[in-house]
């Protein structure tokens, strides 16, 4: 068998991969969100579960739609 391993990212890395703090890697660690190779007391990431990881966190932002304020012109005044 042929198997092409990359190399294994620390939590810095992962969290410089991810663009958050290294305390949002813990945490999301405590929570079991996201994959990790333990090898002793060593955690480490491959960058394959990291993007998996921001492939199923993906969301689509729909922005929000202005509400006007009712009884009220453009200067602020009351009609």
């Amino acid at each position: 068998m042929n198997y092409t391993v990359s190399p294994l990212l620390n939590r810095a890395q992962a969290a410089a991969y991810l663009g958050v703090a290294l305390r949002t890697i813990d945490q999301l660690l405590s929570e079991g969100s996201l994959a990790c190779v333990r090898i002793g007391r060593s955690v480490r990431f491959r960058e394959s579960a990291l993007a998996d990881f921001v492939e199923a966190n993906e969301t689509r932002v729909t922005p929000k739609r202005r509400r006007v304020a009712r009884g009220k012109t453009s200067t602020g005044a009351t009609a």
